[in-house]
């Protein structure tokens, strides 16, 4: 698709996400057929067909909000990697990059440990992953080094100090009950999805991906480095600031979701780029559909292949450590 027109590129993949979410819809340990499958999702909007009780529930209420958090997830973490990666230009740079994972499982693993319920969990991740966040562009200011390098070091060093404090918490926490929460959440998963926290958080997701598709082409100037963007009239600290701040919005909303999703923020942009090209005006769109389109096949494959739900995070770093294997393969003969 890298010669496709962008318009033909954004409907070929927006088809794709569209066919993925219906088959999600049908496929499970409770198969249910395309036409109830219809019914239901008719019935939902106000319609009247008979179906049965339990094929209506399985439908609207536990498949289909987790659809639609699984399609916001997946664009989420691909939208936000993909700016990270422009904006640093670094393709092995994820949404994790200043921190805000980390710092949204320090805030879950607190919740779980004082006994918290859902909301309360997914509060403090969300706190404390901004929270994170802002130490990390601190940390160049108390230095009075302003610049890409010292902005990713103090990720480093805020990642590995949560990561830090994570580990207290899993020492201290109940091995038979608080401990196995921390760590699901660490490894992610879709089963806790419930209508108010997607009508909470998925709006801001919308905005926060729809500003930095927007942005895209600033990105392009942003990656050129700061002396060379300056040059061509971009206002450098101000552009870059605003492209962040929705880079982790949409990764601390997302972490607030489903917890800890691996490898969708590296993986996607980077086949993005493989199918579309580096621009980043069509890269980005590219990132939002694949990022969708991916995690709804794991998620699908993730609560039907086994009796117990297998965590996103196990199969997302298959995935990915198989994908990245394969690129280093096929570009063995490169310099």
């Amino acid at each position: 698709m890298r010669n496709a027109p962008l318009p033909v590129v954004v409907a070929v993949l927006g088809i794709l996400t569209l066919l993925c979410a219906v088959a999600a819809l049908c496929i499970g340990r409770f198969g249910v057929s395309p036409a109830d499958t219809a019914k239901a999702l008719a019935n939902a909007l106000g319609a009247d067909f008979d179906l049965p009780r339990n094929v209506q529930n399985v439908i609207t209420n536990i498949r289909l909000p987790r659809i639609i958090a699984a399609i916001f997830i997946g664009l989420a973490l691909s939208v936000s990697g993909c700016a990270y990666q422009g904006i640093f230009k670094n393709v092995l740079v994820s949404p994790d990059l200043l921190g805000v994972s980390a710092g949204a499982c320090v805030g879950a693993c607190l919740a779980i440990i004082f006994d918290m319920q859902i909301w309360g969990i997914q509060a403090l991740a969300f706190g404390f992953g901004l929270g994170a966040v802002a130490l990390t562009l601190f940390i160049p200011h108390l230095m009075r080094r302003q610049s890409t390098i010292m902005l990713v070091l103090s990720g480093i060093i805020v990642s590995a100090l949560m990561a830090s404090i994570i580990g207290f918490f899993k020492y201290i926490a109940d091995p038979e009950t608080k401990l196995p929460d921390i760590v699901y959440w660490q490894l992610g998963s879709l089963s806790k999805i419930s209508v108010p926290n997607l009508l909470t958080l998925c709006p801001l997701i919308a905005l926060c991906v729809a500003i930095i598709w927007l942005m895209a082409w600033r990105i392009n100037l942003l990656s050129l480095g700061d002396v060379a963007a300056t040059r061509l009239g971009v206002n450098v600290p101000f552009e870059r600031g605003v492209i962040i701040i929705c880079a982790t919005l949409l990764t601390a909303s997302s972490v607030c979701l489903s917890g800890i999703v691996a490898w969708v923020g590296l993986l996607i942009p980077h086949l993005a780029r493989m199918s579309v090209g580096v621009d980043n005006t069509r890269a980005v769109p590219a990132s939002l559909f694949l990022g969708a389109i991916f995690v709804l096949v794991v998620d699908t494959i993730a609560r039907t292949i086994s009796p117990s739900e297998v965590p996103l995070g196990v199969l997302t770093g298959f995935i990915g450590t198989l994908f990245f294997i394969w690129v280093l393969f096929k570009s063995r003969g490169v310099a």
